[in-house]
């Protein structure tokens, strides 16, 4: 199976307000949508990860039916610290892969998140990321075999140092989505989504 991490610690300092609970045009939160586009893509029960202190956003994960993990290294730890807390509560048993994505790409669709697990169980690649008209995008697949060395990842660089230590093992899944890379960080980038 492959579980699902929805990174969500940050303090959306650009946008000026939490980024996971902007709406989508549609009217949904970013992380009520990511929820579900994981979910209805075939992934294992997504997880959210988040500040102790974000009680809002703990209450849309429990109103989406997701699970919330907290991250107390979020402020100081940056977004691989956020990565290793879901990667905690993620490795199980019969977890062949974990699909990250930060909550400021929310508008990948539930085809995309279900071609990078097909490729991933055809090809059993140890990195499956999207590609849109030749850029890179998310959500990322690692397979458990790099589980660890996301564990032992260097801080300052974070999963990119794994992307880096591994690009000939990378499948890049030609998609047209360009959700995949539609990053929404400032009031701008949101104020273009929404209109």
């Amino acid at each position: 199976m492959v579980a699902g991490i929805i990174l969500a610690g940050g303090r959306s300092t650009r946008m000026g307000r939490s980024k996971a609970l902007l709406r989508t045009p549609d009217g949904v939160t970013f992380v009520g949508r990511l929820i579900h586009v994981l979910s209805s893509g075939g992934v294992d029960g997504p997880l959210v990860v988040g500040r102790s202190d974000d009680a809002e956003l703990q209450r849309a994960v429990d109103s989406a039916g997701a699970r919330f993990v907290v991250n107390p290294a979020a402020d100081e730890g940056g977004q691989l610290s956020s990565l290793l807390a879901g990667l905690h509560k993620a490795d199980r048993p019969g977890v062949r892969a974990l699909m990250v994505t930060p909550v400021d790409a929310p508008m990948v669709t539930s085809e995309t998140v279900s071609r990078l697990i097909d490729v991933f169980r055809q090809t059993s690649a140890s990195i499956v990321r999207p590609r849109y008209h030749g850029r890179n995008g998310h959500p990322v697949i690692f397979s458990r075999e790099l589980f660890d060395d996301l564990r032992h990842a260097n801080p300052a660089s974070g999963a990119k140092a794994v992307l880096r230590a591994h690009e000939s093992a990378i499948i890049n899944v030609d998609v047209e989505d360009p959700g995949v890379i539609a990053d929404i960080d400032t009031p701008e980038d949101y104020e273009k989504m929404v209109t």
